[in-house]
């Protein structure tokens, strides 16, 4: 049995990792994230280090990406910028590979 148990300890120490590691990269692609969409709204140096930071929180609402993509399509319209859902969504989808290959690879 001990081997089995050593197995299931290992599938588990793996799950736990690869959690840990998923939680980063989304944390570093809404941060990245809060940096470009910051940035399109006209924050600068600690302004745009908190814009960041809240969209990095927003994260934390519910699962899932909506959360965040509604609180940047939000703070779009407050200041009429116009970024069509899709694009917004599209960079996302690039600041993920992004974040992934700068986690992994310790950038």
């Amino acid at each position: 049995m001990s081997s089995f148990d050593d197995r299931e300890r290992g599938y588990e120490a793996k799950f736990a990792h690869d959690q840990e590691l998923n939680f980063r990269i989304m944390a570093r692609r809404n941060h990245l994230l809060g940096v470009w969409a910051g940035e399109l709204l006209g924050y600068h140096g600690g302004e745009l280090a908190l814009y960041a930071g809240t969209v990095m929180t927003a994260d934390l609402a519910e699962p899932g990406d909506d959360d965040v993509l509604q609180k940047v399509v939000a703070d779009f319209q407050s200041r009429q910028i116009t970024v069509p859902e899709a694009d917004i969504r599209a960079k996302m989808d690039q600041l993920f590979g992004v974040a992934r290959r700068e986690i992994l690879t310790g950038e």
